[in-house]
């Protein structure tokens, strides 16, 4: 099959199948913007030499997020950055190869990805990394760090070093409540606070910080979401000298003092069972 009956059938298969989503763009700089809508925020930037973006939502929309790129400029992305490997993230990823774009993700991001859709697969990065990678691209250093057992085992925090933007996936629920930490997938609550951490260090009162969900961020809400996250641990580690089994720690209900809001699919129970199996193991 050639290239372009390739893209005639991802078309077909993802340009009619969506149903409508409200997408909204977010100007941030002249170069970068932020794409709002069905699964983790999507980073735009756009220059010279081209554009790139930061995670693709999910395989339906892609011929929907195609369009609304080709708003701020014509034409496909040259680069793709997944900064984990959970389908509201990498769901673009095999639309946006067809038509050329170059993936880049951790390397375990590839293993992940190989795992699911099988070594010959569109969704795999051309490119992956250890620790860090710099893509140098429309005069600007884009910075992607790898943080280990955080939300996952691959993460990936892409900084926009002139333009003082930081793009932290889903290390960054800015939701209200607690962040969904993927124990399954090699997460971890201390590992997730240490990047925080490390993160938050980097940044100053003029930084703009894009969560993979939720609204565009700074560092004072950051700070507010790490001091939430560490209360959430303290609470879990406390009723843990009294529930020993997961089960008991769901009835025990450590986290009702914090009165947070969850969602459908990530509910206060799924958070407790969830915090209490990473931090059992640590």
């Amino acid at each position: 099959m050639n290239y372009v009956i390739k893209v005639i059938i991802v078309f077909l298969i993802f340009g009619f199948s969506a149903k409508a989503v409200d997408f909204r763009t977010h100007k941030l700089t002249e170069q970068v913007h932020v794409l709002f809508g069905q699964g983790g925020n999507i980073a735009i930037h756009i220059g010279d030499d081209g554009t790139y973006i930061v995670d693709d939502q999910f395989a339906k929309l892609s011929a929907q997020i195609k369009q609304q790129i080709s708003a701020l400029k014509p034409g496909s992305p040259e680069f793709v950055i997944n900064t984990h490997f959970h389908g509201d993230h990498t769901g673009g990823n095999e639309a946006f190869s067809l038509a050329g774009s170059h993936v880049i993700a951790h390397d375990n991001v590839h293993k992940r990805l190989v795992k699911k859709h099988g070594k010959a697969s569109a969704y795999l990065p051309r490119v992956s990394f250890d620790n860090t990678l710099t893509l140098h691209f429309n005069n600007e250093q884009a910075h992607i760090a790898h943080f280990a057992h955080a939300h996952t085992d691959g993460d990936a925090v892409v900084t926009f070093t002139k333009a003082n933007i930081v793009h932290m996936g889903d290390l960054y629920f800015n939701l209200g409540g607690l962040p969904f930490v993927d124990v399954d997938s090699g997460g971890s609550v201390d590992g997730l606070l240490k990047a925080l951490h490390h993160i938050v260090t980097a940044l100053d009162d003029n930084s703009v910080v894009i969560p993979g969900h939720g609204a565009v961020s700074n560092k004072a809400e950051l700070l507010q979401y790490i001091a939430r996250v560490e209360q959430a641990r303290t609470l879990i580690l406390n009723a843990m000298t009294q529930a020993a089994t997961q089960e008991e720690m769901v009835k025990f209900d450590p986290l009702s003092p914090l009165n947070l809001p969850y969602t459908s699919w990530l509910p206060k129970e799924r958070v407790t069972q969830l915090f209490y199996r990473s931090l059992k193991k640590e």
